[in-house]
């Protein structure tokens, strides 16, 4: 199912809400109800999201937890914390260890304003399994309207150590004001309830390339060195050979690409969500947002492509060509953003077929 890039720019004024642009988020800032701790960076806010920034101490825990209802993070750390880690100077998250991290950014969320959050692109095609909590959350990524207090990064290196200091972006938030409207979708110009994405695993027509498999046992990648670093040093490429099938190997990472093109126009925000959540042999897109004019062709994006980060469970499992992975669900923008995705704004997956994160060099 093509995402055609023609879908013309909406006049938006949406009766029930919607998902704040780049400008509403700076006069969150200016009003102090997202607090800084550290001046915003050039970049931090994005069309539809704001870049979230590690803070100087990063404290190694005994698992993952939610707090609950009426628990500060505080009072947890106290008996989950083995030891602190000073970030100021950068430090080494090491694989299968699991990190709570204080954000330099805090909230003071009126009535009406909720947000979700999500990891950075580039974070998820790490394998840096990153999720936010706040103090009395019961769920990962959410954030209650009205929520007043300090957020925190639980992540957890799955495939690849990873350098890290003050100041780092691993995450994203979203804002969203009100109820939002029944979630659309837009393919082939049209808008529907949901658009699906499938995996592409015919391949490259000359070539059969049809993704990676992260090797294990690498060295340790810095979050914040784009460019840096060898394909092969930490992946091992994966060619279609007779079946357009893929054997999902138990507990290995896989960055593979969807079938369709995707366009998100200007005047909306989308997100991917897992097709079916009761198929649980695998995993797929840890970091699920999609900015406003991500793959619009007025902003060079023409062609782009979902990029798919592919985890396996526990049990080996076969992928098939054209299998339903994921849907996206468009929402739209509280007003028109006075900046979309691609590369005015140095957006580094705008028009991507099947890309490797940002700090690999290419070919």
């Amino acid at each position: 199912m093509a995402l055609a890039n023609q879908t013309p720019m909406a006049d938006i004024t949406p009766a029930n809400g919607g998902i704040l642009p780049s400008q509403a988020i700076e006069r969150l800032i200016a009003d102090g109800t997202l607090k800084l701790a550290q001046p915003l960076i050039d970049g931090q806010i994005q069309p539809a999201s704001l870049d979230l920034r590690l803070g100087e101490t990063a404290y190694r825990v005994r698992a993952s937890f939610l707090p609950g209802p009426g628990v500060a993070v505080d009072d947890r750390l106290n008996d989950l914390a083995l030891h602190e880690i000073d970030l100021r100077e950068g430090a080494v998250l090491e694989v299968g260890c699991v990190y709570l991290v204080p954000l330099l950014e805090s909230l003071s969320l009126p009535l009406n304003l909720s947000a979700a959050c999500n990891p950075k692109s580039s974070t998820g095609r790490l394998d840096v399994f990153t999720r936010v909590i706040t103090d009395s959350c019961s769920a990962f990524d959410t954030i209650e309207d009205g929520y007043k207090g300090p957020l925190y990064a639980e992540i957890c290196p799955q495939t690849f150590p990873v350098l890290v200091r003050t100041g780092s972006r691993l995450s994203q938030i979203r804002f969203r004001e009100g109820v939002p409207e029944a979630a659309q979708g837009i393919s082939d110009g049209q808008l529907d309830s949901v658009v699906s994405l499938s995996v592409d695993l015919a391949g490259d027509p000359e070539t059969g390339f049809v993704g990676y498999r992260a090797k294990r046992h690498t060295g340790v990648i810095d979050v914040d060195a784009p460019g840096a670093y060898d394909v092969l040093d930490f992946w091992e490429p994966i060619h279609a050979r007779g079946a357009t099938q893929l054997i999902l190997d138990p507990d290995q990472f896989y960055i593979l690409a969807s079938k369709e093109a995707v366009t998100v126009p200007p005047s909306h925000a989308a997100e991917m969500v897992p097709f079916n959540p009761l198929v649980g042999e695998f995993r797929v897109h840890y970091a699920g947002f999609f900015d406003p004019g991500f793959g619009y062709s007025e902003a060079g994006g023409e062609g782009s492509k979902a990029v798919l980060e592919v985890r396996s469970h526990k049990v080996p499992f076969i992928l098939q060509d054209g299998q339903i992975i994921g849907q996206l669900i468009f929402e739209p923008l509280t007003e028109t953003p006075d900046q979309i995705y691609g590369a005015g704004i140095g957006s580094h997956y705008q028009a991507q077929g099947l890309k490797l994160s940002k700090h690999f060099r290419r070919g």
